[in-house]
């Protein structure tokens, strides 16, 4: 069954902000979280709750609820400004 994506406001936001070819290339990733929200290549996160993606030079930092079955992406950006939240 597959899980439910949902963006936060500020990863919708960031995402706005991105131009092409990378905002296509976020898009069919996070999209595929819901098939398998940890793919070959996710991390967790240390230091903080939550996992991350690569693609190309950007991250997409996400919570998995696997009791909820959801995926709640929480914020999208270049790999040198995401990690400064």
């Amino acid at each position: 069954m597959p899980y439910k994506i949902i963006l936060k406001r500020k990863a919708i936001k960031s995402l706005q902000s991105i131009s092409e070819p990378y905002y296509s290339n976020i898009k069919v990733a996070i999209y595929n979280l819901a098939d398998d929200p940890r793919p070959p290549g996710c991390k967790k996160l240390k230091g903080k709750t939550g996992y991350r993606i690569r693609v190309a030079s950007y991250r997409v930092i996400y919570h998995i609820f696997d009791d909820e079955l959801r995926v709640h992406v929480i914020n999208i950006g270049h790999r040198k400004d995401i990690y400064e939240d």
